[in-house]
């Protein structure tokens, strides 16, 4: 199978690198010098240092508006940048046959609406023809560029677009299921950045496993329960890219979005820790919105709504904490 990846990331580069020794992949770059660099090198340095690429990737750069015809070469397209970018890679795309699948997580920020979009919606208004879907789950890039095991999902109304993402990505160590709940997918993948910002803060502040254990628990139920809200199945959210994801995000040392929250509570400004991470934690810039669209449907996200305030300063992270503790008792399930 040929596939294409647009953006050589971490997580692109990672997926470029596993599936590389059984098929051909094109692994594209925005910047000209970053691809000489990954042909020349056959390694990302920036990105994902100490990765050899497999015999099977060619690193390319050609300006965005030639990608429809450079997909037009593969078999599958798969879109690796941030979800920032993902607006752009779906109107170049517009009109291809291919199957073409994300791995950005979280909501767009506000563009033509009030609210910020997740991926699928985004494509229903610049490419709604597109056969398309998202490629989700507990991963870090690194893991998965090592070949350690992982399991993914590969969600799409269409069976073509998941057999495609399946068959390329299912071997020996790793696992892709099929889902059709796209909705259900992406909140998982959008909520636990923010979520896992939180656990790092509560982790930071050394309140304890309790502490984070029931912050966990308690983060997945805002998570499903706007998820039901915008149309997922409840169902999705006990999988691997509801409570998967939310686990090794909010737990895993290679996390960025809890890393973010560790060094807020030593004290570090929100400026700060972004600048040292090197990478983009997508849960800073999703938490306002996955706030906002949940207010939009009327679901309540008291963690979620903590790092918002958290984030803008509006908060200490102590003060966040006890924000959280003093809320009035309530049922669980309630």
């Amino acid at each position: 199978m040929d596939i294409l990846v647009l953006g050589a990331g971490a997580w692109g580069t990672a997926l470029a690198a596993s599936a590389g020794s059984r098929h051909a992949v094109t692994l594209w770059a925005r910047d000209a010098t970053q691809a000489a660099a990954l042909a020349s090198l056959r390694e990302n340095v920036h990105y994902l240092p100490g990765v050899r690429l497999p015999p099977g990737v060619q690193a390319v750069s050609t300006p965005a508006v030639e990608l429809q015809a450079l997909a037009r070469r593969h078999a599958l397209v798969i879109i690796a940048t941030p979800m920032a970018g993902l607006r752009e890679m779906l109107a170049a795309l517009r009109g291809c046959a291919q199957p073409v699948a994300w791995l950005c997580k979280g909501f767009e920020a506000p563009v033509a609406q009030p609210f910020g979009l997740l991926g699928h919606e985004i494509r229903a208004e610049v490419a709604p023809g597109l056969l398309a879907g998202v490629l989700s789950g507990p991963s870090f890039a690194q893991e998965v560029a090592n070949g350690q095991p992982t399991a993914l999902v590969a969600a799409s109304e269409s069976a073509a677009v998941r057999d495609a993402l399946v068959a390329a990505f299912h071997g020996s160590t790793m696992r892709v299921y099929g889902n059709e709940d796209v909705p259900g997918v992406e909140v998982g993948g959008a909520v636990k950045n923010v979520l896992a910002i939180a656990t790092g803060l509560c982790d930071g502040l050394a309140l304890g496993l309790n502490a984070r254990a029931a912050l966990v628990t308690r983060g997945l139920a805002e998570m499903m329960r706007l998820g039901v809200a915008l149309g997922a199945r409840g169902e999705t959210f006990m999988g691997l890219s509801g409570l998967g994801d939310l686990v090794l995000t909010a737990t895993g040392d290679l996390s960025r979005n809890r890393r973010v929250g560790l060094l807020l509570a030593q004290g570090r400004s929100l400026q700060e820790a972004v600048q040292s991470l090197g990478h983009v934690a997508e849960g800073v810039y999703s938490a306002r919105t996955v706030v906002e669209r949940a207010r939009r449907v009327g679901v309540e996200m008291p963690i979620a709504q903590a790092v918002v305030e958290l984030l803008d300063g509006r908060l200490t992270a102590s003060e966040a904490v006890a924000l959280l503790m003093g809320r009035d008792p309530a049922s669980e399930y309630s």
